[in-house]
């Protein structure tokens, strides 16, 4: 048991000793030199993007608040615009019941509503 322990032992070494001759040492060590260098570079691309990380999530949180506030702001305003709009539609439709003779071209029609639909998409 013990003959047969050393000789795998040996078999082993002198497997080792042949890998080591079949790569001549100074392009190990070239390699290793290479990796160490862009173990570096990415080490430093990394500080990089953390600190980029960083400060967008700090700017975010700064104006995440704002961005909500003004949306809020705008959806209000359509809001209102869209009442206001609404009421004038309704104020001309009484003036043309009421003065048939104030808008005899019928541009009226063409008139009611041209305000450009916010909400689809533009081409």
């Amino acid at each position: 048991m013990e003959s047969e322990r050393e000789s795998i032992k040996a078999a082993s070494e002198e497997i080792s000793r042949q890998f080591g001759t079949l790569v001549d040492a100074e392009e190990i060590e070239s390699i290793k030199q290479l990796q160490h260098l862009i173990m570096g570079r990415l080490q430093d691309s990394n500080a990089v993007l953390s600190h980029f990380n960083e400060y967008s999530e700090r700017c975010y949180a700064e104006l995440s608040g704002d961005f909500t506030r003004n949306v809020r702001l705008l959806k209000s305003m359509k809001s209102d615009l869209d009442h206001i709009f609404a009421k004038l539609r309704s104020m001309k439709a009484k003036l043309i019941a009421t003065y048939p003779d104030a808008f005899p071209d019928g541009s009226t029609v063409n008139m009611i509503d041209q305000r450009p639909d916010l909400e689809t998409p533009l081409p």
